[in-house]
């Protein structure tokens, strides 16, 4: 059963469970003047096994909300909206703002927040929620805007790093291919540092 929304003019379809759990969990309050949908922070696990799958389903919901009415799908709103962690500005700021607040390690949990570096590629960074842990050198993550204006959901990424300390990776962007090395800062979880 699907329920049709109006927004700025545009029908919008989402799932009746999804609007149903974005309703009763206070997801769609908004951040101050930016308009910007965000989730209630205090419902996060710690330590999951797995990814919330209301969480990620809730911020799937919301960027294709936004993205319906025409607004640009980001990696940082996303990030923060699946993951709980609460940072705000560009994601490569994120690794020097969590200090302190967050816990920082070089190990990928599921639910931690990988912490791409900026570069000349993406000179704002990249954030990314780390989804499954296969093996020690490989995860899949979940995140938005890898592909301009998309969600992508399970993605792989191989630690190619010569320490095996995860400070480089590649992204599985295509399903048989391997894109170019990206530095990564770290990853930040949902315990104190």
């Amino acid at each position: 059963m699907k329920i049709t929304l109006t927004s700025s003019g545009q029908l919008v379809r989402l799932p009746l469970a999804v609007a149903a759990l974005a309703a009763l969990s206070a997801c769609g309050s908004f951040n101050g003047g930016d308009q910007t949908p965000r989730m209630n922070f205090a419902s996060a696990q710690d330590r999951p096994e797995q990814v919330d799958p209301v969480r990620r389903d809730t911020a799937v919901a919301l960027a294709k909300e936004l993205r319906a009415r025409g607004g640009r799908v980001w990696c940082v709103p996303f990030a923060r909206n699946a993951s709980g962690i609460d940072l705000k500005g560009n994601a490569g700021t994120w690794w020097s703002k969590a200090s302190g607040r967050y816990a920082r390690s070089h190990t990928p949990e599921v639910g931690s927040v990988m912490a791409f570096s900026a570069t000349r590629k993406m000179p704002m960074g990249h954030v990314a929620v780390v989804s499954e842990v296969v093996s020690d050198r490989e995860i899949k993550i979940d995140h938005a805007n890898w592909q301009r204006n998309r969600i992508s959901l399970g993605m792989t990424v191989h630690d190619v790093s010569k320490k095996n300390d995860w400070s480089q990776v590649r992204v599985m962007s295509q399903e048989s291919a391997a894109g170019r090395v990206y530095p990564v800062a770290g990853f930040i979880s949902k315990d104190e540092g």
